[in-house]
């Protein structure tokens, strides 16, 4: 590998590294907002949501394939699984849709 490419994946990482640390560094012994708290707890259900929403609306072949992953995502969410449950349970249900239909 060259030295500009072994430069460019050394900048990543520290660009990378920079946002996750510095929350742990800013905030270390405080205690944030109950308020805070739960909207940060929040973050990534809407964040998935975000990414997910729009991709359900510019399926080409099946719309029921978007919809029955979305529905499955929304109900495992609100039972309060975590995020990679969500994710696993909504694959699982249209692994099953695409087998039987």
């Amino acid at each position: 590998m060259s030295k500009e490419i072994i430069i460019m994946i050394i900048g990543m990482a520290v660009v990378t590294y920079i946002p996750r640390m510095l929350p742990f560094v800013m905030f270390r012994g405080k205690e944030l907002p109950p308020f805070l708290q739960g909207v940060l707890k929040n973050v990534p259900y809407a964040t998935l949501g975000a990414l997910i929403f729009p991709a359900i609306l510019f399926i080409q072949e099946d719309i029921w394939y978007g919809l029955i992953g979305a529905a499955a995502a929304f109900i495992v969410a609100f039972m309060g699984a975590n995020v990679i449950v969500v994710v696993i349970g909504s694959i699982s249900v249209l692994t099953l849709y695409s087998y039987f239909f």
